[in-house]
């Protein structure tokens, strides 16, 4: 990183979770874009072909829950700027009725979606409120956190626990300087579908593109330091499903 870089200096840090592709890679390029430095975590993180002097790539699988502490406590030790945002964006949709799922897909699912989460911020928290007089952390949940869905009871559940507990911590940084918030999109078009047996209809107004929920974290982080966006919620114009058979389509 180069000193001489006076965007790094006004904007500082941002880590941010699930960077490799889809919404968290999009994120990345948007603050890149902006003047942040930008470190992306991500277990297949050499995967997101994303070059630029002010990213820094950090490999870790965000779903074993011993790694976190560790691996961040190094992480943060290593940082030359301030840490102004965390975007916790890792996630994995595991869909199919209940009895269908196995223990494991149960246990990495809540890992992944909800624990990681937890404890990311956790480990960031004491960084953010002694280093800055302002700092973020976006959780991006998912409107499944706002109605349960058939074939979706350990998925919603994740993303239910999620917004629960940006809820939670909101009430419990409300007297420090970091703020919380909450974006729930709905479908996205990403690699997310690609192991489901559907996917959102093939007009642009079926899907949220991963750019979009990056241009609303960037709103996020450019509001003025007095007020806090609790949660925005993002859908598609027109909700339009398909099964990956073109025949069978719903809305």
């Amino acid at each position: 990183m180069k000193n001489s870089d006076k965007s790094q200096n006004i904007h500082g840090a941002v880590i941010v979770t699930g960077a490799s592709s889809g919404i968290g890679l999009a994120i990345c390029k948007a603050l890149l874009n902006d003047g942040f430095t930008v470190y992306g975590l991500s277990r297949t993180i050499d995967k997101s072909g994303l070059s630029h002097e002010r990213f820094n790539p950090v490999s870790i699988d965000l779903a074993e829950s011993d790694q976190i502490a560790p691996r961040l406590s190094e992480l943060l030790k290593s940082l030359d700027l301030p840490l102004r945002a965390l975007i916790n964006n890792v996630g994995v949709g595991k869909m199919g009725f209940l009895e269908q799922l196995s223990s494991a897909d149960i246990q990495h699912t809540i890992n992944l979606n909800f624990v990681s989460h937890a404890l990311v911020s956790k480990s960031v928290l004491p960084v953010m409120k002694q280093q800055l007089d302002l700092a973020d952390i976006v959780f991006i949940g998912s409107e499944a956190a706002l109605q349960g869905a058939q074939q979706g009871s350990v998925y919603c559940a994740s993303k239910f626990a999620l917004r629960g507990f940006a809820q939670a911590l909101r009430q419990e940084c409300a007297k420090s300087s970091t703020r919380i918030t909450l974006i729930n999109p709905g479908a996205v078009r990403t690699d997310f579908f690609d192991e489901l047996s559907f996917e959102p209809g093939d007009s642009s107004d079926n899907a949220i593109e991963p750019q979009d929920v990056a241009a609303v974290v960037l709103e996020v982080l450019r509001m003025r330091a007095g007020t806090v966006i609790d949660e925005v919620n993002m859908t598609p114009m027109k909700k339009v499903w398909q099964s990956k058979n073109p025949t069978n389509t719903s809305s």
